[in-house]
């Protein structure tokens, strides 16, 4: 039962910040503006801190991979702050919408497949 409950975390937390990018590989966009596109945050909050294990700073990690993840926060302000200056977006929403993000996502690879197998 533990494994079966740490599974469904563990893909709702990795996938909140990823699926539902879009980024596009020919436009041969610098490092940090690929991590930026290809990822996000989930707002902070000590819920989110906790629920995510400090992941809900995906920005961060994908930056600073080797970083404690009980520091991301303290590297958020920064890197919002070279955002801004450069014009790069940096992209945070509620846990509500990135949990919508992944429905939605799923939703769509159904039709996909549905198409596809409906259609051979």
């Amino acid at each position: 039962f533990v494994r079966f409950m740490e599974s469904h975390w563990f893909v709702w937390v990795t996938q909140m910040s990823h699926i539902p990018m879009e980024s596009d590989y020919e436009k041969h966009q610098d490092w940090l503006s690929m991590q930026l596109v290809s990822t996000c945050n989930v707002e902070q909050s000590p819920f989110n801190d906790w629920f995510s294990g400090h992941l809900n700073f995906q920005i961060e990690h994908h930056l600073f991979p080797m970083m404690p993840r009980h520091n991301y926060w303290r590297a958020a302000p920064r890197v919002r702050a070279l955002c801004e200056k450069y014009g790069v977006k940096y992209q945070e929403k509620s846990l509500y919408e990135a949990f919508a993000d992944i429905v939605r996502s799923l939703e769509k690879s159904g039709e996909l497949w549905l198409d596809a197998y409906l259609n051979k």
